[in-house]
């Protein structure tokens, strides 16, 4: 299977999707397309691109400011009437708070299942949330072995903020566990959820 690389890191819209489109119409058999950029517009952008062609698109940060997006493609495509257009970040002003690694009150083996199942309800979401807040309880969530991590990781290769309070992780002897997005503080925390149009609470 053919494998191309476009690197578009440093790139200002449309430019990567312009590179894309380009790598695509040359692509006249099944193959990859790995297209490397610096920002989570563009990733988004680019998931645009493949969605409306059918082509298999997924999405994986690689670093602080890096992010892979693979098409891959199982036969040639037409994507010359594509328009190279820059569309602004499609998500919303909506910040998820969970402070529990279970969902509602009751039995934890249920909570547990039904907090995995909205955290993959939120992953699969037309427009994502701006940022996952993760304390107390819920800093359990976003650590090694935890059953949500890759759903995390998806989101977070597309631009959601995952953050877990850093006292939390302390107090449950996990500060060196954290598998997916980063540390913050009370007041990041509260800015983040008095900056938000919405807040939801599972």
């Amino acid at each position: 299977m053919k494998a191309i690389t476009v690197n578009a890191i440093g790139d200002p819209c449309p430019i990567p999707v312009i590179k894309a489109t380009k790598a695509l119409n040359e692509m006249q058999e099944a193959g990859i397309l790995e297209v490397h950029v610096d920002n989570e517009v563009a990733v988004q952008n680019l998931n645009r691109l493949a969605n409306s062609k059918g082509v298999k698109v997924a999405s994986v940060k690689t670093g602080e400011m890096e992010f892979v997006v693979t098409m891959t493609l199982e036969g040639a495509v037409t994507v010359s009437d594509t328009p190279a257009v820059c569309i602004p970040d499609a998500r919303g002003d909506v910040v998820v708070a969970v402070g529990s690694n279970v969902m509602g009150k009751g039995d934890d083996a249920l909570g547990a299942t039904l907090m995995k199942g909205f955290l993959y309800a939120i992953s699969q979401l037309e427009v994502l949330p701006k940022a996952i807040l993760f304390y107390n309880g819920g800093a359990k969530l976003t650590v090694e072995g935890a059953v949500s991590v890759e759903d995390l990781k998806s989101m977070e290769a597309q631009g959601v903020e995952i953050l877990t309070c850093g006292t939390c992780l302390n107090f449950y002897g996990l500060t060196d566990k954290l598998a997916v997005g980063s540390v913050t503080n009370m007041y990041a925390i509260v800015e983040k959820l008095n900056g938000a149009s919405k807040v939801i609470r599972p």
